[in-house]
């Protein structure tokens, strides 16, 4: 799978237009640390991949397996262990509809399995070049 996004900022702190093939969204920083507050921070898009990729996963497992979901909703948070030099993802999910323990059971070990999960517990390696 190759993924390929663009991200450019101009002059206005700290907006930047982050575009995909065929998509377009904003990133910048909270007005408290100099940004206009104009959209998702980079920790909070950060999050909001690990957290969409969940529920996309754990609603395409459920519709092949026909089970009744209603909803699910999935809260995520980011924080630092400074000590330990780590990252730390919490991870929260709710799934709304009529299940046995082994199917909810199931969800989670299929949630742990989505392909940003996988891509944030393995080995990252980020070459970069500047012109």
């Amino acid at each position: 799978m190759h993924t390929h996004v663009t991200a450019s900022i101009q002059t206005e702190n700290y907006k930047t237009i982050i575009k995909s093939e065929f998509n377009e969204l904003i990133s910048d920083e909270a007005v408290s640390v100099g940004g206009g507050g104009t959209g998702f921070n980079p920790h909070e898009l950060l999050a909001a991949s690990l957290a969409s990729c969940t529920c996309i996963t754990l609603r395409m497992y459920a519709e092949r397996k026909q089970w009744p979901i209603e909803k699910i909703d999935v809260q995520v948070s980011i924080s630092k262990d400074k000590v330990l030099a780590s990252t730390h993802f919490e991870r929260s999910i709710t799934v709304h509809g009529h299940l046995s323990d082994e199917q909810r059971d199931r969800l989670l070990e299929i949630a742990n399995v989505c392909p940003i999960h996988k891509t944030l517990s393995n080995g990252i390696y980020i070459n970069t070049s500047i012109s």
